[in-house]
Order: structure tokens, then C-alpha cells, then sequence
């Protein structure tokens, strides 16, 4: 298996919430705490704003900031190349928080700890899917190998070019983007 990671598909996002809803109730986050957040956006396009939803998480990046920021190896890579925090070996500094462009690491109130998306390991380990994925009624989020995702739905990889400094960290998210939106993004 190559790399792992998500494919969205902005097309058919409702902007609902169930992904969303779905992490906080497996993981037990606590209000204000999450692993994945929707957003609508909004893009001005000449004399009008374009919107679109947006659910965004860990991107488990090749090139992870918050795994180099972390001064105790407690932010790392796991064997199949996702981003996985030990809570264990955390001593909550939040380098690893503020070294992340997407905000994908958040404190947990209750451990004293960085947390963050780990795209549902054990449920992973089990056979199934991510909860989000499962939980979404349009289907638009999957999770997989980066390279079958692709190829599956085919979207290049530049497509994700609107996430912030993403020629840098390298995400492993594929991004199926509206072509209004696509317009907007030229034009600014």
C-alpha cells in the first residue's frame, strides 16, 4: 500500500455535519474540541462571493510540520505513513499545534494533551472505514490509498493546491473541487 489518506469531494458536501458529529461522539471530545471541522467558505469572484462546504482534518502530511516541531517524538509517523500523536510520550508544549497550517491539533482539556485526527486506527484495524466516511450521507469523503483514490475519481493531486502551503507539508488529501470554485480561485 502507498500512501493513505483522504479524498472530499466539495461537489456533494452538504455542509451537514454528520462527519463532524460522527468523530466527536467515537473519540469523546469535549465541546470545543475537534478532530474534523466543517466550514462553508467563501471565495469573491468579481462582483460576487462563490461558497462552498468544506470538511477538513488531519491531512497526514508526508512532510508533517507538527511532526518535526515535536520535541518528543510523541507526534509521529505511523507505520502505514499516517500521523498519529502518543499521548504517552506528549508533555503538551503545542509545538506540534501551532507548527500545523491546517489547525488539525487541537489540546484535549481533559488530558493536558495535543490530540488529533489519527483516521480512526482502530476502527481501521478492524476492517471498517473512518467513522467520518461512514457517517456521511453523500459519500463524499473516503479514505484510502491516495494513488487508488485518484485514480478512482480522477483528480490530480494539484487540486489541493488551495490548502495553505501545501507545496511545502505535501498532504495526503485529494480534493474534488466545484468548478465555480475552481473559476474564483484563478480570479483572485
Amino acid at each position: 500500500m502507498g500512501r493513505l489518506g483522504f479524498y472530499f469531494n466539495m461537489n456533494t458536501c452538504l455542509g451537514c455535519g454528520a462527519c463532524q458529529v460522527a468523530c466527536k461522539d467515537l473519540h469523546g471530545l469535549q465541546p470545543g474540541e475537534f478532530f474534523r471541522r466543517v466550514e462553508t467558505i467563501s471565495v469573491q469572484a468579481g462582483d460576487k462571493k462563490v461558497y462552498a462546504h468544506f470538511s477538513g482534518a488531519c491531512n497526514h502530511c508526508e512532510d508533517a510540520n507538527c511532526v518535526k516541531a515535536c520535541p518528543t517524538g510523541a507526534m509521529h509517523k505511523a507505520e502505514d505513513g499516517t500521523v498519529v500523536h502518543d499521548d504517552n510520550l506528549c508533555m503538551g508544549c503545542g509545538s506540534c499545534m501551532w507548527n500545523c497550517p491546517n489547525g488539525a491539533v487541537s489540546f484535549s482539556l481533559t488530558k493536558g494533551v495535543a490530540q488529533k485526527c489519527d483516521a480512526c486506527a482502530d476502527l481501521r484495524a478492524r476492517g471498517y472505514e473512518p467513522a467520518c466516511c461512514g457517517a456521511c450521507p453523500t459519500r463524499s469523503l473516503k479514505f484510502g490509498d491516495i494513488e487508488e483514490l485518484q485514480n478512482e475519481f480522477g483528480v490530480s493531486a494539484a487540486e489541493r493546491s488551495f490548502l495553505p502551503i501545501a507545496d511545502i507539508t505535501d498532504p495526503n488529501l485529494i480534493v474534488k473541487l466545484p468548478a465555480n470554485l475552481v473559476k474564483a480561485l484563478k480570479e483572485v
